[in-house]
């Protein structure tokens, strides 16, 4: 008998099988592709999974593209929020979290926007689980803004969050249909003049 025998392999999951390698290329081409425009067969051979691999790990098609999503929020939309700081003024925070926000906007040449503010709430539609998951991903960025301008002393923060949120999902979705970093940039400093016209603490 073996005195160290090799620990069972996980039914139907590969040899040498990456979760967040696999989750990133998941990412990816739903990023790029549209979660109706992705196909299972596309996702186990961008992947490396097996298509019983998928319905193991994440029960269906919507699972995987939800843990893309978590995927996503941790490895990409999280360094807009990071972007906020407090590092110096208002003005200066609020100009970092939106170059921040083109950053990731143009990020994938082949994947321009954002999974969550086009990909996500484009699938959201009759869906009540991506509608959830919207939700509660749009409410997570607002807070973050809130928090931020909190540190300002504005009072009520949580309606011009919103506004700020709206128009990096604005962006994100401009750049999606195409919108250059200058126009998007010019955007930028136009919500900037009328959201934080001065320097503040």
């Amino acid at each position: 008998m073996d005195p160290h025998p090799t620990p069972a392999r996980t039914p139907g999951r590969p040899r040498g099988f990456e979760p967040q390698a696999a989750l990133e290329a998941a990412m990816k081409r739903f990023w790029a592709d549209g979660f109706e425009g992705t196909s299972i067969d596309v996702l186990a051979r961008e992947t490396g999974m097996p298509r019983a691999t998928i319905y193991q790990l994440y029960g269906d098609k919507q699972g995987l593209f939800l843990a893309a999503v978590t995927h996503y929020a941790e490895t990409r939309s999280a360094r807009i929020g990071a972007a906020l700081g407090p590092f110096g003024d208002l003005h200066a925070d609020l100009a970092r979290f939106f170059d921040a926000v083109i950053d990731l906007a143009l990020s994938e040449p082949r994947a321009k926007g954002c999974l969550i503010s086009c990909v996500l709430a484009d699938a959201a539609g009759a869906n009540a689980r991506f509608r959830a998951e919207l939700d509660r991903r749009c409410h997570a960025l607002e807070a973050r803004i809130a928090e931020r301008l909190a540190l300002s002393g504005l009072a009520h923060p949580e309606p011009r969050a919103q506004v700020i949120a709206a128009i990096a999902r604005g962006m994100m979705v401009r750049a999606r249909a195409g919108t250059e970093r200058a126009a998007l940039a010019q955007t930028a400093a136009e919500a900037l003049a009328l959201l934080a016209p001065d320097s503040g603490p």
